[in-house]
C-alpha cells in the first residue's frame, strides 16, 4: 500500500456521475472531473502543522488538485492536505 510522506493524504475519487437527476446519460466526453473523494491514507503531518484529516474522511478538494497516480489498475490521487478544502 502506498503510504504518504509530511502532510500529504492519499485520496480515492469519486466516480463522476453517469446519469443527471433529470435521468439524462452523460456521455465521457462531457463527463466533469470529480472533486470529492475517500481518504485512504495519511501522512505523519509536519511539525508545526498537525493533520487534520483521517483515514475513512470523505473530502471536497479542488479541481486540478493533488498528482494522480494509478496502482494496479485503481486511480488515485496524492495530495497536500492544504489542497483539502473540506470534510464532508
Amino acid at each position: 500500500m502506498i503510504k504518504p510522506l509530511a502532510d500529504r493524504v492519499l485520496v480515492e475519487p469519486k466516480e463522476a456521475e453517469t446519469k443527471t437527476a433529470a435521468g439524462l446519460y452523460i456521455p465521457d466526453t462531457a463527463k466533469e472531473k470529480p472533486q470529492q473523494g475517500t481518504v485512504l491514507a495519511v501522512g505523519p503531518g509536519k511539525k508545526d502543522e498537525p493533520m487534520e484529516v483521517k483515514v475513512g474522511d470523505s473530502v471536497l478538494y479542488g479541481k486540478y488538485a493533488g498528482t494522480e497516480i494509478t496502482v494496479d489498475g485503481k486511480n488515485y490521487l496524492i495530495m497536500k492536505q492544504s489542497d483539502i478544502l473540506a470534510t464532508l
